[in-house]
């Protein structure tokens, strides 16, 4: 089962594919968008990426900062970002294997994969939206800024 509306979400420290660590809880103060997904370089992530990309600052005007979160690793989210130019960090949640997204409920573990998936979490920690997606769909960028704009 996903995580809940309501709870407080749980904190990590994961690397971005710079090798700096982004720590859940040094963002509050700020909406943040956990985006996850699968794998890098599969189509539909390719496609999300660029839209991500694309709409970044959408996201940055709700004072929403945008996490890439899969089960690859520092090195495959690195060429990833920078053959898709993206600014934002990719987590790598690569070992132990999903232990992140397990703690969101969203970790596949029978395929080993993360699965597709948003959650936002509002500046006092809290989760506020979760969707969760059929694997083959990509997400679409305009409901996750609704969403935002409803926590304003």
């Amino acid at each position: 089962m996903p995580i809940a509306v309501g709870q407080p979400a749980p904190d990590f420290t994961l690397k971005d594919q710079d090798q700096k660590e982004v720590k859940l809880s040094g963002l509050r103060g700020k909406n943040v968008v956990l985006a996850f997904y699968p794998l890098d370089w599969s189509p539909v992530c390719t496609k999300e990426h660029a839209c991500f990309a694309n709409d970044l600052k959408s996201f940055e005007g709700l004072n929403a900062q945008v996490l890439g979160i899969s089960v690859d690793s520092v090195w495959s989210h690195k060429a990833f970002a920078e053959t898709m130019g993206i600014s934002y960090p990719l987590l790598a949640d690569f070992q132990p294997r999903g232990a992140v997204a397990s703690q969101f409920g969203l970790y596949l573990s029978d395929i080993g994969i993360t699965n597709r998936a948003t959650v936002i979490i509002d500046k006092q920690g809290v989760v506020r939206y979760v969707q969760v997606y059929d694997i083959p769909k990509q997400r679409d960028n305009q409901d996750l800024v609704a969403a935002l704009k409803n926590l304003a």
